[in-house]
């Protein structure tokens, strides 16, 4: 059983719950599981010893999407692709993905799902919870290569072609998905389990206005019955409040999801920025979570503070949704927009966020063992270079992480005991062949017309 012993100027534990920040530490690893968190050098088969590290649980990024955001990135800022102010959702990212998936091979397939693995990778994840349409299931394959530990979601839908009208409204005839759900459950087969436990599932039903009543419900029921985290999209905009109103009695999208019974503890609810107070009250009662990627929506002017759910009582944790894969940068939007949104200086502050994506995010998924540095856990590990000149002269490493860290800061991540990235590198492939594969494959989908259409509609 190889050993590995991790030397950290700054070691983030607990003690009786509450973080700790250890200086002059050492973690030693053994197999897949931390062994120690010890004073004293411990004798192992590999040892890095480099003074200003920062050794935290490995952080878990439980919202991303690799394909769609590749197929918008740089396409869709400043207001590009919202037409008639609509949420680039169903005018760029849903209808290019579908087109995407069917226009590119496997392998190209398979190469963006490299290029997203890779770039949350170098940006500290360990653990990422990824939606993505059944048609691109090479993102299964690209996890289990690459190492990383990976919450598969694959996307049900009421309609296999999902996009709103003119007015915003997404339609759908009839209530079916059972084809979706046939599909989920053949990937369930295949790959739950797989990457010696570090490919998992969870159910993906995209949102409240491309679900009907039935597919919803149906998709609870067998979530539970399987164990897996329930995932959707939930009040992401307006417009689909108004659909949601319209079609259900006047409900708001979680007032609709909890009278199907699925706001419970084991929803975890993307971004929720249409919600209500009284929603927001909702879901606190019914323990649901929220998952919040404040800069996909501060790029289009669109305030989504962590503080406000946070201050409801709303379980809360931080991913990127996609938008730039650099977890610490996310982390420290999330913080200035709360402190500006609340005007308190003291909202989001640095342990509260190191939390959302390390301790409260391992409890959603009820994995006791991640999320902690501490003998006995699973070594998942994310190593911050905190000897940069942005970050020194150095007081407070956790705030430091927070306020001025970002991806370039990653020096080693380390899942199940092995190191993926060392000195800031994927290790176990060609980063430049990976990149160069991933954007051509893009590319293609960016010259079709109608992706030209949607980009500058």
């Amino acid at each position: 059983m190889a050993s590995i012993a991790i030397f950290g100027s700054y070691v983030l534990t607990r003690r009786d719950g509450v973080q700790e920040v250890l200086r002059d530490h050492w973690v030693l690893i053994e197999g897949k599981a931390i062994a120690a968190v010890t004073r004293q050098r411990p004798a192992a088969d590999e040892v890095f010893d480099r003074p200003g590290r920062f050794i935290l649980p490995g952080l878990l990024n439980l919202h991303n999407h690799c394909f769609s955001e590749a197929v918008a990135r740089s396409h869709t800022e400043d207001g590009n692709g919202r037409r008639n102010n609509q949420s680039i959702v169903y005018t760029v990212l849903l209808p290019l993905t579908r087109r995407g998936a069917e226009l590119l091979s496997a392998a190209e397939r398979l190469a963006v799902a490299r290029l997203g693995i890779l770039q949350l990778l170098k940006g500290g994840a360990t653990t990422v919870m990824e939606p993505f349409r059944n048609t691109i299931p090479e993102m299964f394959d690209a996890a289990e290569e690459m190492g990383i530990r990976f919450y598969g979601a694959p996307y049900l839908f009421s309609t296999s072609d999902a996009r709103a009208g003119p007015d915003g409204v997404v339609q759908y005839a009839g209530d079916d998905g059972a084809a979706d759900l046939l599909t989920w459950d053949a990937l369930y087969q295949r790959w739950n389990g797989r990457g010696q436990g570090r490919i998992s599932l969870a159910m993906s039903p995209h949102a409240t206005d491309t679900c009907g009543p039935d597919l919803l419900r149906t998709c609870a029921a067998r979530a539970r019955e399987l164990g897996v985290p329930i995932t959707t999209h939930l009040a992401q905009s307006q417009a689909e409040v108004g659909t949601i109103g319209k079609r259900h009695g006047g409900r708001t999208p979680a007032e609709y999801l909890d009278w199907l019974g699925l706001l419970a503890p084991d929803l975890l609810a993307a971004h929720c920025i249409a919600s209500t107070d009284a929603d927001l009250n909702l879901m606190a009662a019914r323990g649901a979570a929220v998952l919040n990627c404040p800069r996909v929506f501060a790029r289009s002017g669109i305030t989504a503070a962590f503080s406000r759910f946070v201050a409801h009582g709303v379980r809360t944790v931080v991913g990127t949704d996609g938008y730039n894969m650099d977890l610490l940068g996310e982390l420290n939007a999330a913080s200035m927009i709360s402190k500006i949104s609340s005007q308190r200086a003291d909202a989001a502050s640095a342990p509260e966020l190191i939390d959302a994506v390390t301790a409260t995010a391992a409890s959603l998924v009820k994995r006791a063992d991640l999320g902690i540095v501490a003998p006995g856990a699973t070594a998942d590990l994310t190593v911050i270079d905190m000897t940069h000149p942005h970050l020194q002269p150095l007081f407070d490493p956790r705030r430091a992480l927070i306020a001025l860290a970002n991806r370039a800061n990653v020096d080693q991540v380390i899942v199940d005991g092995r190191v993926l990235v060392g000195g800031g590198r994927y290790l176990h492939g060609d980063e430049a062949a990976i990149v160069a594969a991933g954007a051509a494959a893009i590319e293609k989908i960016w010259a079709l017309p109608e992706a030209q259409a949607a980009f500058n509609g």
